[in-house]
Parts: structure tokens; sequence; C-alpha cells
């Protein structure tokens, strides 16, 4: 096999959130369209999907959701994190509670906490790596316990959601360009603090602007076009591959991670993480990423590229 010029880990988000979901996430990394998955554990099913990664040899990490559902620790009655109906704020709704000050980081850490014993119970390991479900990790005060978390369990790697070319995807639709500006920034400012407790990452992060109806064969290669064209002066915000790694004689390719929710769409009142599926799952958007991470050219541009598909446990 020639030398890689990238690896690639294409992670399918949302791991568990109903059986379809599952099923199609499967298809997908035996068709060799994604490498690695991020298990929610409170979605109701995320036993079949521990089951099924166990089945197929699927490297798994943990999608931390403090924002979509029930929580995982049993001791958040009454708790800042959730509404008044026992399930976390949601997406936005999370945002705004954090904004007004009223979010207790303790009972965060311990949602965090409980959500890592989880998955060893379900999965039989630590996580390879944990991210964000709608990139709650990079958010500020969070991103603190977040980091203190992942260093406490030993887990070494995680997600930092600054796109290249990102600013230049004007086909996005305004309120999603606004949304992804402040997750950048966001994750722009989780740099020093992820550092610090010294959590790494790949060198380049893709996914923002390829989601749902964006993603596509060419818009694929227009973003995996910014990875190809990375060079170690490029990797100051990653300390993936450190320095001392880079010598004059030896090659260090890039390291890259594409975030994707393939699936087969989750049907009404089936899945979800106790609230039922939102329409996020429900849309033949799953499908059409499951249908064009498999496709041949796709497939094929990896080959001609070098890029290698791989895991985190591969780092």
């Amino acid at each position: 096999m020639p030398q890689a010029k990238v690896k690639l880990v294409v992670t399918g988000d949302d791991f568990g959130y109903c059986e379809r979901r599952n099923q199609g996430i499967v298809d997908c990394f035996r068709s060799g369209g994604i490498s690695n998955v991020s298990l929610l554990v409170n979605a109701v099913s995320a036993e079949h999907a521990a089951e099924l990664a166990k089945r197929n040899h699927i490297p798994i990490g943990l999608h931390a959701n403090l924002s979509e559902g029930l929580p995982v620790s049993q001791d958040l009655k009454g708790s800042t994190l959730l509404n008044k109906d026992g399930f976390f704020h949601g997406k936005m709704g999370f945002r705004e509670v954090l904004q007004s000050g009223q979010l207790k980081m303790s009972e965060v850490e311990a949602e965090l906490r409980a959500q890592v014993n989880r998955f060893c119970e379900l999965v039989g390991h630590m996580p390879y790596h944990m991210d964000g479900h709608q990139h709650v990790h990079i958010l500020p005060e969070v991103r603190e316990v977040f980091a203190q978390v992942l260093s406490d369990f030993g887990i070494s790697y995680t997600r930092v959601p600054i796109e290249p070319g990102l600013k230049f995807c004007t086909f996005l639709p305004p309120h999603l360009r606004d949304f992804n500006a402040q997750v950048e920034k966001d994750a722009l400012e989780s740099i020093e603090v992820f550092h610090r407790h010294g959590i790494r990452w790949p060198d380049v992060y893709l996914g923002l602007s390829t989601m749902g109806k964006n993603m596509s064969v060419s818009n694929l290669k227009r973003a995996l076009g910014f990875t190809l064209e990375a060079t170690l002066d490029d990797r100051v915000t990653s300390p993936l591959i450190q320095s001392s790694d880079a010598t004059t004689d030896s090659y260090c390719p890039v390291t890259a991670e594409l975030m994707v929710h393939p699936g087969y769409p989750s049907q009404p009142h089936q899945g979800g993480c106790g609230e039922g599926p939102d329409d996020f799952s429900q849309s033949a958007d799953r499908l059409h990423e499951l249908n064009t991470l498999k496709d041949p050219l796709v497939l094929n541009y990896y080959r001609q590229q070098g890029i290698h598909l791989c895991a985190f446990k591969d780092f």
C-alpha cells in the first residue's frame, strides 16, 4: 500500500439513536464509508449499538450529550441541566441557560462522568475518543469541566471543530453560517484549555459544511482538498503530532476527522434519547449521507489521493 498522505477518521455520530440509524451506520462502516463511530449512551438504542460495534469490530468513542433527552446520572433531580419535565434543555436551550449563568458546572461534571461510566458498562472499555453532541463540549465553562473529565479518565482524543474554508461556504443558509461561526469561535477558545490538560485532536477537522443535503461527492472533494494541502506549518492548533515527531528524515501524514451523520431515517415515535426522534434523525438527509459516503467515486478518490481511513485508536 502506498504511503498515506492523510490519515482520515470518518466518524459516524449519534450511534445508538435508534435501531435504523444504528444499522445504517454499520452498513456504512462495512462499505468502507466510515471508520469510526461516536456513541450516545443516553439514547434508546445504545445497547443495540454497543452490541453491533462489538460484533463488527467498529472503533468507538463517546458522544457526550448534555442537550437532548434524559440524563444518565441518577442524582440530577431538580438539576439546572434539566427542564421542568426532566429533560435536557435542547441544543439552543442549553446554550441559553449556560449564558444566563444558571448552569451548575458540578452537575455538568457529574453527568459527564456518569456517561463515561455508562459507556464502559455498554462497550467494555474506555472510549477511544470523546466529543460533544451538538458541540456542547467546547462551550465556555463546559470545556474546562470536559477537559478535566477526559484527563481524569485518561481519554486522550477529542474534536475541535474548526473547519478550513468554512467562511467561503456561501451556499450554507444564513442561520447555519451564524451557528457555525459561533462553533468555530468556541472551538478556538477551547484550544488552550485542551492543551493544558494534554488532550489531543487531529490536524484538520471537516464536517460543518458537508452535512445532510450539502454532502456530495464534489463538496467532499472540496473539503478534503484543504486536508491534502495542509502542511506541518498548518498544524499550529493541534498537538496530535508533536513537533518532535516531525524530523527531516521522517514523514508524518496529515491527520483529519470528517464528522458525518449517516443512517436509515428514524421512524416516527421510534428512537431518540427519551423524547422521541427529532426532525434531523427522521430526515432523508441521513440516507443521502449514507449513500454518498459509500459512493465508489468517494472511495476511489481516497485511494487516488493517498487518503487512508483509520480511527482514533490508530493514532
